[in-house]
């Protein structure tokens, strides 16, 4: 008897040291999973709290790339836009077309200009020792308008200085008229660029009145657009005059000091021949 009750007692304490294990265990269980749920929820916050930042960031950047200034060629890209191709073009046309023309002139011009001084002593040192055909290949192989015609002088020596006189006269014409050619046409692109903008401003204030009969009311919206038309080309046409304008004024100064070159000397050239004709 007293060994069943003792089996039963040792049974009893089994279970509840097994109940008891259980319990503890599926209170374990459930903190780890309160604690999952709490993590869960901290992650999805997270979450929640990065999309907002990026989306935050994607809207400061928008509002960013608003605000950022246009460069010059947006700019001038965007203008030329709402001046209208039609009018626009022309007048780009007669800017590109007299700025290759400046650029020609100008390069004609630099590679026409000569060290007179250095020419005119060469040439004298030959002169003096009656070597007429060295001061000729002298000036064959130096470049320039003022060489050109010390070799059309130095040409007709033998026919008398009054002929060298009048071949340098004639010469020195024809070698005018190669410094300003193309001149004219840099003048045709000046009064014509302007030409087009003002066309482009009376057409966009008929487009504009035109508006306003068929709107039966003038407000600023109804003319805006004809009005930006006619402000638009107005302005490119008077800049690309401008710049022409300016470009063209630097080719008459730099053909002048070529022709008083010129001028001055074949004075000199002249002096020297009757100085050391034999």
């Amino acid at each position: 008897m007293k060994k069943v009750i003792a089996l039963l007692s040792i049974a009893g304490l089994l279970t509840f040291s097994n109940f008891n294990g259980l319990k503890a265990q599926d209170q374990v269980q459930a903190t780890e999973a309160t604690e999952q749920t709490t993590d869960t929820t901290a992650a999805v916050a997270d979450s929640n709290a990065a999309v907002a930042d990026t989306n935050a960031t994607v809207e400061t950047t928008e509002e960013e790339a608003v605000a950022a200034p246009l460069t010059f060629h947006q700019v001038l890209k965007q203008k030329y836009i709402e001046g209208g191709a039609l009018w626009m073009t022309p007048i780009l046309l007669c800017l590109l077309l007299g700025l290759a023309l400046v650029i020609e002139r100008v390069l004609y011009l630099n590679l026409a200009t000569t060290n007179v001084e250095k020419l005119l002593a060469s040439i004298e040192e030959n002169v003096k020792k009656g070597d007429y055909n060295a001061a000729k290949e002298i000036c064959r192989n130096t470049r320039g308008p003022v060489a050109s015609i010390f070799y059309q002088g130095l040409d007709r020596i033998d026919e008398g200085l009054e002929n060298v006189e009048k071949a340098i006269t004639s010469y020195g014409g024809v070698q005018m008229g190669r410094l300003e050619s193309n001149l004219s046409w840099i003048a045709l692109f000046i009064a014509i660029a302007p030409m087009f903008g003002f066309l482009g401003t009376v057409i966009g204030m008929v487009q504009a009145f035109d508006d306003i009969e068929r709107a039966g009311d003038i407000s600023p919206t109804v003319v805006a657009g004809g009005m930006k038309l006619a402000l638009i080309t107005t302005v490119f046409g008077l800049i690309c005059g401008l710049i022409l304008q300016i470009c063209y004024n630097y080719l008459i100064s730099k053909i002048e000091g070529l022709v008083n070159t010129m001028e001055d000397s074949s004075i000199t050239f002249m002096d020297i021949l009757i100085k050391n004709r034999k």
